[in-house]
C-alpha cells in the first residue's frame, strides 16, 4: 500500500523536485547529445540539478551509466522515503483518544455501561450471521475531524483518518491493536471493495399521502421535525424500529418485543402479529417515543409502504404527526434512514435475534449513535445539533409569551 506521492504518475511534491515528465525530457535530450547547460536552459533548471540527477539516478548497465526516465524516477522515489515512527506510536495521549473512540464501551443514558454480546477476536472478518462487538465505534474520519474541536489549542492532538486506517491495516504501523478493526463498521481486517445488495420491501396498497406531497421544507432539511422511519429485521422475525430526524440526524429506536404466544404454535395466515412488529405494535411504539418531543419536532414521518404502517391514520391522531409514504422499491427517498440502518447493523447484525435486546440496551445504542460526530453536521454530534434547535425553540417560546 504505497503512499500516493510515490506513484510514478503523481505530481512532484513541489517545484523543487524533478517530475517524471522532466526526467523523460532529460533522457531524450541526452540521447541527442545535448549538454547539461542546454538541457538545464530548456527545462528552466540549473545545470547542477541536471548533473546531480544524471549522477545519482542513472541506471548502471554493463558497467556504464545509461539514463532512463522510469528507472531514475524509481531511484528518486526510493530515496525520498523517510521511514519514521508513526504519530500514534509517539503520542500516548493521542493513541488513547483514538482507541477510546474506536472501542470505547457503549453507555446507557443513565450512565451505566452496556457490554453487549461477548465476541472473541478471530483475526478475521466477522461472519454475516454472528454477533458483533458493541463499541462507541467512531469512524477514523470522525475521530480525525473531532480532534480540532476537542483540542483547539493543542496542535499535537492532530492525525489524519488515513493514518488511523494504516495503523489498523498495514503491518509495520501497528500502533493500534489489530483487533480494533472489529470496531469498524465493516469489521474487515483488510481493505476490499464492497457492494450493497438492495432489498425489496412489501407493497402496501391503501389510501395514503405520497412523498411527492410532502412539504418542501422537509426535502431541503431547513426545518427540524421531519422524520424518516423503518424496521430492521432479525432472526425469527424479530425487529427494531428506527426513527431518524432529517435535519439533525438524531436517532430514536423503537423496542418491539414479541407478544405472548409467539412460537407456541405455527403461524396462522392473516392471524395476529405476534412477532411484535404488526401495525398496532408499531403504531403504539412510535406514539410512545415521538410524543416525548415538542410539537415543533413532530412535523412529518416518511415511511416505506410496509404493512406495519397500515394504521397511519390512527398514528396521525395519537402522535400528531403527518405520515408520508415513499414510492414502491425506492429506498433512496429515505436516504437518511437507510444510512442510519447501516450504522445500526454494527450492533444488530443480520441473522441475529433482535428480541434478545432489552429496551435499555437499545437506548444505549441510540445514545452511542447520537454522540458520534457527523461530517454533514460540521463534525457536531446529532445530540448537540438537536440541543441547539431545542434551545432555539425555547427562546422563541419565551419571546412570544413576554
Amino acid at each position: 500500500m504505497p503512499p500516493a506521492i510515490f506513484r510514478s504518475s503523481a505530481k512532484p511534491l513541489s517545484g523543487r523536485y524533478l517530475s517524471l515528465l522532466e526526467r523523460e525530457e532529460i533522457a531524450l535530450l541526452r540521447v541527442q547529445g545535448r549538454s547539461m547547460q542546454e538541457i538545464g536552459r530548456r527545462l528552466g533548471r540549473p545545470a547542477s540539478t541536471i548533473s546531480r540527477e544524471l549522477r545519482r539516478n542513472a541506471a548502471t548497465r554493463s558497467g556504464g551509466l545509461e539514463y532512463r526516465a522510469t528507472t531514475a524516477q524509481w531511484h528518486a522515489e526510493r530515496s525520498a522515503r523517510r521511514p519514521k515512527p508513526t504519530k500514534l506510536a509517539l503520542n500516548a495521549t493521542l493513541r488513547t483518544y483514538v482507541e477510546e473512540r474506536l472501542a470505547g464501551v457503549v453507555v446507557a443514558p443513565s450512565g451505566v455501561s452496556v457490554p453487549g454480546p461477548t465476541v472473541a477476536w478471530k483475526s478475521r472478518r466477522h461472519g454475516k450471521r454472528q454477533d458483533r462487538r458493541w463499541a462507541r465505534a467512531w469512524s477514523p474520519e470522525q475521530i480525525a475531524r473531532r480532534l480540532p474541536i476537542d483540542f483547539p489549542d493543542d496542535e499535537t492532538m492532530r492525525i489524519s483518518h488515513e493514518a488511523i486506517y494504516q495503523a489498523l491495516f498495514v503491518q509495520g504501523k501497528g500502533a493500534l491493536r489489530r483487533e480494533l478493526t472489529a470496531c469498524l463498521r465493516t469489521g474487515r481486517v483488510l481493505r476490499v471493495p464492497r457492494a450493497r445488495v438492495r432489498r425489496r420491501g412489501k407493497s402496501f396498497v391503501s389510501p395514503e399521502i405520497m412523498i411527492s406531497q410532502r412539504p418542501a421544507e422537509a426535502a431541503d432539511r431547513a426545518v427540524p421535525g421531519h422524520w424518516e422511519g423503518d424496521l430492521i429485521l432479525g432472526l425469527g422475525s424479530s425487529a427494531i424500529g428506527t426513527l431518524v430526524e432529517r435535519t439533525t440526524r438524531f436517532t430514536m429506536l423503537l423496542h418491539l418485543p414479541r407478544l405472548a404466544g409467539h412460537g407456541d404454535w405455527p403461524r396462522i395466515k392473516n392471524g395476529p402479529a405476534l412477532a411484535g412488529h404488526g401495525a398496532e405494535a408499531v403504531r403504539d411504539a412510535i406514539t410512545r417515543t415521538i410524543i416525548t418531543l415538542p410539537e415543533e419536532l413532530r412535523r412529518s414521518l416518511t415511511w416505506d409502504q410496509g404493512a406495519e404502517m397500515a394504521q397511519h391514520a390512527r398514528l396521525k391522531i395519537d402522535a400528531g404527526v403527518q405520515v408520508y409514504f415513499c414510492d414502491p422499491q425506492s429506498p433512496w427517498q429515505r436516504g437518511t434512514n437507510e444510512n442510519t440502518n447501516g450504522l445500526l447493523r454494527q450492533y444488530f447484525p443480520k441473522g441475529t435475534d433482535l428480541s434478545a435486546h432489552s429496551a435499555e440496551e437499545i437506548a444505549a445504542v441510540a445514545a452511542a449513535l447520537n454522540s458520534r460526530p457527523r461530517k454533514t453536521l460540521g463534525w457536531k454530534t446529532p445530540a448537540e445539533a438537536l440541543d441547539e434547535w431545542l434551545r432555539e425553540i425555547n427562546r422563541i417560546h419565551v419571546a412570544t409569551t413576554v
